[in-house]
């Protein structure tokens, strides 16, 4: 949709959003918001305090939930940050956004964001640090990131918007990604003795420190957000500011970030609106990082485009219920393309899932490849970390085989895996005659999803997806480990 297309619609959209609401409720609403969008970068949903982590501290983003709404089942749409990004701010499955749905891209601008659609609304928008990417924008014919224009900080965002103007900020951290400062975490105080490891990691001194590291730039990024909410509550904004805290895919460990397993899809999501938004609600409905995008346009008041294929979630925020809201929040689906180069030809890992509350099944589409990138390199797994040297430097024990082959093997056309008795998706059911019906059910339902969004993959053209250009540096040695 252009530009100014979309304007035409305005109108019409103005509290399309609040129209199932209560009167008091709609009234509330038909205030425009604004809206403080801040992502940290590579963290997992489980590691905040409110998901029950017994070491990570997060008061603000506790905050924000106890505030707020706490939602358990928010998915990117991939586990990779570009095609993550794109799909937030287009409100669209990553698949359909060409070269946009691989790492180091471009976002071609005849998709339409949503800061450009509040800009064009009287939106005063803009962004810190990382927004859209990594990638370059020329390419795909824009002259300014789509997350909006860069400003310095939060302070002098605030102080260029004109005083009768909604705003749009995205906060982009760049915490927790790697690289860490080695022992930033224990230095800080944090035990390791009391680190939850993931089950599919080895759970040894290296391993154990190196998350502390990564749980040390989490509490820099919570803390880095509280200070926005202070600047907010300085200047008597805070109360009708949309606040959504979130990450953009999960932890950058081995079988975590660029998987589609719950360690790299599933992340940490609090929503805060006071006017709005009951407080101390917890939320189980299935939320796709493309129904941010919808979502934010409908709490301005305006009607998100037909192509977005995410739905918003005004109708649960402004629920009074807990627990499962709407019935068809049921399930989510996501997938990947090429994160990095270091795959022979520079080639991706194509793959698509479905996730429903007792199930995760993943389809992979060139099972010939390494999921992980070419041995030795393995370069999708991030850097030379603490853990991926141990797991390759250890692969021919007898405890640490089995993870090793977890991480990097060749993996089946199909996985499925009944996360009830496997929360950490650690065996493969798909082959089981006991599991034949739910793996049909599913593989449908999947199919049907992909095939109404015009997965390439599906309805044909895939291949432009290794082919597109990759904007970012490639490694002139072979052989040795990646730095992610």
């Amino acid at each position: 949709m252009q530009r100014r297309e979309f304007l035409r619609t305005l109108g019409t959209g103005a509290l399309a959003g609040c129209a199932g609401l209560t009167f008091s409720r709609r009234c509330r609403a038909a205030r425009k918001p604004n809206i403080l969008f801040a992502i940290a970068d590579d963290q997992s949903w489980c590691h905040t305090g409110a998901m029950g982590d017994p070491v990570v501290k997060t008061p603000t983003f506790d905050r924000i939930a106890r505030e707020g709404a706490l939602f358990t089942h928010a998915y990117c749409s991939a586990p990779s940050c570009t095609p993550s990004r794109g799909a937030i701010l287009t409100g669209q499955d990553f698949w359909r956004l060409e070269e946009g749905a691989c790492l180091w891209s471009t976002l071609p601008a005849k998709f339409a964001v949503y800061p450009e659609m509040l800009s064009d609304a009287g939106y005063h928008v803009g962004q810190t640090r990382k927004g859209w990417g990594p990638g370059r924008i020329e390419p795909g014919g824009r002259t300014q990131n789509p997350a909006g224009a860069r400003y310095k900080g939060f302070a002098q965002f605030l102080d260029a918007a004109p005083g009768d103007k909604p705003f749009c900020f995205w906060f982009g951290s760049f915490d927790p990604h790697r690289p860490y400062e080695p022992g930033s975490g224990r230095q800080s105080g944090m035990d390791p003795n009391q680190v939850v490891v993931p089950p599919f990691l080895p759970d040894v001194p290296e391993v154990r420190n190196d998350i502390l590291d990564y749980f040390f730039e989490i509490e820099r990024f919570d803390r880095e957000v509280g200070e926005l909410l202070d600047v907010l509550e300085e200047r008597g904004l805070l109360d009708n500011t949309l606040v959504v805290m979130t990450s953009d895919n999960g932890m950058p460990f081995p079988r975590a970030k660029t998987n589609l397993y719950d360690y790299g899809v599933r992340m940490p999501l609090a929503i805060r609106w006071p006017t709005v938004v009951k407080g101390g609600q917890t939320i189980e409905d299935f939320v796709s990082f493309a129904d941010y995008a919808p979502t934010f346009l409908e709490a301005a008041g305006l009607k998100p485009p037909a192509e977005m294929t995410g739905r918003s979630l005004m109708k649960v925020l402004t629920s009074d219920k807990q627990g499962w809201v709407d019935p068809q929040r049921d399930k989510v689906f996501f997938g990947r393309e090429r994160h990095t180069s270091l795959r022979a030809g520079g080639v991706g890992y194509p793959c698509r899932a479905i996730r429903t509350k007792d199930h995760l099944y993943i389809r992979n589409f060139a099972r010939d490849r390494w999921p992980a990138g070419d041995p030795d390199v393995y370069g999708d797994i991030d850097g030379n970390s603490p853990t991926k040297t141990y797991l390759l430097d250890h692969r021919e024990r007898e405890d640490v085989r089995p993870l090793f082959e977890l991480a990097t093997s060749k993996r089946p056309a199909e996985e499925l895996y009944d996360v009830k008795k496997d929360p950490a998706q650690m065996h493969n059911v798909a082959q089981r005659p006991e599991y034949a019906g739910v793996r049909e059910k599913l593989r449908a339902a999947l199919d049907t999803h992909l095939t109404a969004t015009g997965d390439p993959r599906l309805v044909g053209g895939a291949e432009a997806f290794d082919q597109y250009p990759y904007y970012g540096s490639r490694p002139k040695w072979a052989g040795a480990r990646s730095k992610g």
